[in-house]
């Protein structure tokens, strides 16, 4: 899959899974607005190894997940 999309329409088709970007349009301060869809998936693993395959210059990775007010995250 090869699709330029926004962050809208990314987080719309892949709710709850890991989606790879090639050349991520983003702010000044980095938050993603878009960019070219390479590959998605519900395993962040599949997703990582695809991007060690295509290599993409500039790429993010991202997790499209809607979370509850009371999700607590350990970084």
């Amino acid at each position: 899959m090869k699709e330029i999309m926004t962050i809208k329409e990314i987080e719309a088709r892949f709710d709850s899974e890991w989606v790879l970007l090639k050349n991520p349009v983003a702010t000044e301060s980095l938050e993603i607005k878009g960019g070219e869809v390479l590959c998605h998936s519900q395993d962040r693993d599949e997703v990582y190894r695809k991007a060690r395959e295509l290599r993409p210059k500039h790429s993010a990775i991202l997790c499209v997940k809607q979370f509850d007010e009371d999700s607590i995250f350990v970084l």
